[in-house]
């Protein structure tokens, strides 16, 4: 595993915090940089755009 590109690749191009980028696995970094899909890393206007498309349901669980 190339540590040292993950973590590059964790901190300068994902912007994570050092903290944010330890309490991560590599999978979900990898996943997180586009590694693994085929697509790019998930960008803001993916995240509103996912958020819009799934509303939280205002803390009510809905899962039983």
């Amino acid at each position: 595993m190339d540590w040292p590109g993950l973590i590059r690749a964790g901190l300068r191009g994902a912007n994570l915090r050092p903290e944010e980028f330890w309490r991560l696995t590599p999978l979900e970094l990898m996943v997180m940089l586009g590694r693994e899909s085929g697509q790019g890393p998930l960008n803001r206007a993916r995240l509103e755009e996912l958020a819009a498309a799934y509303p939280d349901s205002d803390g009510e669980r809905s899962d039983g």
